[in-house]
Order: structure tokens, then sequence, then C-alpha cells
């Protein structure tokens, strides 16, 4: 089933399935978007982390510019070298 993208507007999933009577995982799947548009979003990031790391920024500073968990920085580091 291919659908256009519907923006929650700040609203929860919860909040837009009482308000329309549907059930919460058919507001997410309405309103995720594509699965490309998210790797492509989450490939940037990863780079973004990996030259920030380079430069010498600690964990805790990438977390901050990036706007992610420092836990989620140090798994994109440790992914990356893994790989």
């Amino acid at each position: 089933m291919s659908h256009d993208r519907v923006p929650r507007k700040g609203r929860t999933a919860r909040e837009l399935a009482q308000k329309t009577g549907l059930s919460e995982r058919t507001i997410r799947a309405w309103t995720a978007e594509p699965r490309e548009v998210y790797l492509q979003r989450a490939a940037q990031r990863h780079e973004r982390i990996k030259e920030l790391r380079a430069a010498g920024l600690s964990m805790r500073a990438i977390s901050k510019e990036v706007g992610i968990a420092v836990s989620a920085v140090h798994y994109a580091l440790q992914k990356d070298q893994a790989a």
C-alpha cells in the first residue's frame, strides 16, 4: 500500500488515535516517513558523527551537536569500527 505521509503536527500517535478512532499502529504507519528517506537521513547523521569524532570532539560534545543521546553516538561509532 502506497500513501503520502500525513503530518502529526506535534501530536502523538495516541492523541490522534483517540481523536480519529483508528489504532495507534495505523496512525504510526500513516505518519511515518518513507524508509528510504529515513535511511538517507540516518546515513547523513552517521557521517556527521564520524566527521566530528575525527575532528577530536568527545562523545558528549557530538551528542549535543547532533542532538542525540550520548549512547546513540557511542553505538554509531562502535558500529562503524565493527564494519
